[in-house]
């Protein structure tokens, strides 16, 4: 049984009965799961092993993959709470350069809220290029909407972060993850960064590839291998022999394999330009230094719902939204299937909303899931905030069984 080790506040013992239960039922192998209410954290727990076969402890960072997509859209509600970025506004007014190929009208939300057509760019890019700021932007700034601007919305699962913290530091001057560490990490005192210090590199536990979803029966992936998940309770050899394990066939590649080579998930999770076909890289900590908004936050559980806390209410005396700016960062802008991901999943500014597809907590909850498992999110109106990261990755990119859990726990121990 793996040890669980953290604090839980009197009436959320089922919390950490779901947390334990993880390790025993869904194979977790090391993760961190963090509760806010009312601005104080009443769950801060972590169990199971990192991929070196330490203890996963409130020390361990974890790359989170599009939870990091709330932190970045919050840098940019930041900035238009303070009168400086208009979501209204065409996205070359602050970036000229982007009105190329037709894009001089598309205003700054279709960017936030998935509608701007440019999953991709479109030119080829290599890994090296993608680990460039400036080669990324100025390809996306040349390239050519997959669809006419407006006229649907899908999820831009790398370029997002992109052309989201262009716009930041465009505006700011600053990049997004100096933006990010100056108006939010410092004032809470977060262990999150978009953009990790080589001085923290030895804290990361790194990712074990996620195995087929149930029920899938390929030949020619089972003989690439199936799954790379270690199993409930496993020990430090265990984790450590998956990790070096040809990995199983990646997800981009599975899609090519069941909705064809030219679709258009299978397109934005490897863009830019096709340069993250080989998903091992996201393992490397070359990446984890980089700044790839949509995807490379580096963070823990208290962290990710510290911010959160701090965007619904006041912890230790910081509130980085205004009632006002959350409402509007809130509201929902898109309607039906996304043309990415195919099922519908609501997003407001930057922030998914709750859904069947994208299970949150509360009718108004807004946050962001990870590919994997991770998750961040706030409730307004229970002012609660929840923070669930982990190392080992299972099919989805809205929840999995464990955060089906800890959410059932929450709404249990707060009803």
């Amino acid at each position: 049984m793996a040890e669980v080790r953290g604090t839980v506040e009197p009436g959320f013992e089922q919390v950490r009965d779901a947390f334990q239960d993880n390790f025993d039922s869904h194979g977790e192998v090391g993760a961190a799961f963090s509760l806010y209410v009312d601005g104080k954290a009443v769950v801060n727990l972590t169990g199971g092993l990192t991929t070196e076969g330490t203890d996963y402890n409130e020390d361990t960072l974890q790359m989170v993959f599009s939870s990091t997509k709330g932190a970045t859209a919050l840098c940019a509600h930041i900035l238009a709470q303070r009168g400086l970025l208009d979501f209204d506004a065409p996205v070359a007014q602050y970036w000229p350069e982007f009105a190329a190929e037709g894009k001089g009208e598309i205003p700054v939300s279709w960017l936030m809220c998935h509608k701007s057509g440019l999953i991709d760019t479109t030119r080829r890019l290599s890994l090296d290029d993608a680990l460039d700021w400036d080669t990324v932007v100025t390809a996306l700034a040349e390239s050519t909407p997959v669809w006419e601007p407006g006229t649907q919305h899908g999820y831009h699962a790398v370029t997002y972060g992109w052309l989201v913290g262009e716009i930041v530091r465009r505006v700011s001057g600053k990049s997004i993850g100096e933006f990010f560490a100056a108006e939010v990490a410092g004032p809470l005192g977060l262990d999150f960064w978009i953009g990790l210090p080589e001085q923290q590199h030895d804290r990361v536990s790194r990712l074990i590839p996620m195995g087929l979803p149930e029920g899938v029966d390929l030949e020619v992936i089972s003989a690439a291998g199936a799954g790379a998940g270690a199993g409930a309770g496993a020990d430090v050899e265990a984790v450590t022999d998956e990790l070096a394990a040809p990995a199983s066939i990646g997800l981009v590649q599975m899609l090519d394999m069941l909705l064809g080579p030219d679709n258009l998930a299978g397109k934005a999770l490897s863009a830019p330009g096709g340069a993250f076909l080989d998903q091992e890289a996201w393992n490397t900590p070359e990446l984890w230094s980089a700044m790839i908004p949509a995807a490379n936050g580096v963070t823990n559980a208290n962290s990710l719902a510290r911010m959160y806390a701090a965007c619904v209410g006041e912890v230790d005396g910081v509130r980085l939204l205004s009632e006002e700016a959350m409402q509007k960062a809130i509201e929902v802008q898109t309607d039906g299937a996304d043309a990415v991901l195919m099922f519908p999943i609501p997003f407001a500014l930057g922030f998914m909303r709750t859904s069947d597809f994208s299970p949150l907590s509360g009718e108004r909850s807004f946050g962001h899931y990870g590919a994997g498992g991770s998750v961040g999110f706030a409730d307004p109106d229970r002012k609660l905030a929840f923070g669930y990261v982990m190392n080992q990755m299972q099919f989805g990119l809205a929840g999995d069984p464990r955060t089906a859990a800890l959410i059932k726990a929450v709404e249990a121990s707060i009803s």
